[in-house]
């Protein structure tokens, strides 16, 4: 750990967690899929993007504060949910913490390695994250489980076509960690001996099961046996979608919309809101940054449900210009995962106060008193950079 253990910017949190992090667990952080060209797309978007400052006239005060499907947030800025945060032994208890510290929502994967019951002890404000994975009768189980422990609203994530392989290798990732296992991966842990001490400290050892999709009287599956389960799934049609809508019966947001014509079927289907996603790049290479479509999708659903943006958000003034094209917040996936690995809660506490104070120095030279404020006048845009997927050309 460094003597300060502040950083000041996302990046610098990525590098003490690659420092910090056993080589195959940093693999599967950085994650993305075939070329990757569509998580640096997502990156690389928001620095096309300019802003369009004034010289006087700003606002002493900024509210950063929004609604999210009806629950309060300090940020506009939400935790996405991710699976299986082994990178630190609190895992996903430790970043409901942080999120609750800094009045942030949680979202919950039903990948996750901690129980829902723990997660939303911590942090009230947690909405939970299921796949369209096993019968109708499982799926309604973990709906009630989550709706019993205070989830207030429930997230579907439906981008996904199992994508696999990418250029620069996978990470090996065990089913299971046991002794065979541990004595196996051991060259690759021990150079990492600041991880392995943490883990050692709380007594416990990475778990790669996922309590939240245990069965009522069964054994919490491992992460495989999930991805199995899912993988076998014959995929939702938007009758499914609808019917899962219903059966929770409360705030329901559809993540992984990137076409206008998807958006409008999830607008008809009865969502709360949206999420404009290409799961973090992990799911189908060379499908666009999702800033580039937002502005499309945001206009085709007006305000018959709110819009979210995920993918490719590290700094405050990307928070900015997507809510400037229309998004009501965003969702951070990989820039929380870094702050978890370089300083556990703190470091989440910290990557959410450096968003925070990027989004308010934007806000504050645009002349705003209120992140409602921002709007496409505050950026400049080059041709060409917004796109239309599935009801037009490029605008």
């Amino acid at each position: 750990m460094p003597r300060n253990p502040w950083f000041e910017t996302v990046a610098e949190a990525q590098r003490r967690a690659e420092r910090r992090l056993p080589a195959m667990v940093y693999g599967a952080l950085v994650a993305g899929s075939e070329r990757g060209r569509t998580i640096k797309d997502n990156m690389a978007a928001f620095g096309e993007l300019g802003f369009a400052p004034h010289v006087a006239g700003h606002q002493p005060e900024r509210d950063l504060s929004t609604t999210v499907m009806g629950v309060e947030t300090a940020l506009p800025v939400l935790i996405s949910p991710t699976g299986v945060q082994a990178v630190h032994p609190e895992g996903e208890v430790a970043v409901a913490r942080a999120a609750a510290n800094r009045g942030v929502i949680m979202g919950l994967s039903s990948f996750a390695s901690k129980p829902v019951e723990e997660v939303t002890a911590a942090n009230p404000n947690v909405f939970f994250q299921m796949y369209w994975s096993g019968d109708r009768d499982a799926m309604v189980q973990r709906m009630d489980r989550a709706r019993a422990a205070g989830a207030k609203a429930l997230i579907a994530t439906l981008d996904w076509s199992f994508s696999n392989g990418r250029d620069w290798g996978s990470p090996l990732i065990p089913d299971k960690i046991d002794l065979k296992t541990a004595m196996k991966l051991a060259p690759g842990v021990l150079p990492r001996p600041g991880w392995l001490w943490s883990f050692a400290r709380s007594g416990r050892i990475p778990d790669l099961t996922v309590p939240n999709l245990q069965p009522p009287g069964g054994q919490a599956p491992t992460f495989f046996g999930a991805y199995g389960e899912w993988m076998q799934t014959p995929p939702p049609t938007w009758d499914d979608v609808a019917w899962m809508r219903k059966e929770w019966d409360g705030p329901f947001m559809l993540k992984g919309v990137t076409r206008v014509d998807d958006a409008k079927k999830a607008v008809d289907a009865g969502v709360t809101a949206l999420s404009v996603s290409n799961h973090g790049g992990n799911n189908l290479d060379t499908t666009p940054a999702t800033i580039r479509v937002l502005p499309a999708v945001a206009e085709a659903v007006g305000d018959q449900a709110e819009v979210l943006l995920d993918g490719g958000v590290r700094r405050g003034g990307d928070v900015a210009k997507a809510l400037a094209l229309g998004a009501r917040a965003v969702l951070i996936g990989r820039a929380y995962l870094w702050g978890l690995a370089a300083n556990g809660q703190a470091g989440v506490e910290n990557v959410l106060d450096i968003l925070r104070g990027g989004l308010d120095s934007a806000v504050l030279g645009l002349g705003h008193s209120s992140v409602h404020d921002l709007s496409p006048e505050d950026l400049v845009v080059p041709p060409g950079f917004r796109l239309t997927l599935g009801g037009g050309a490029a605008g």
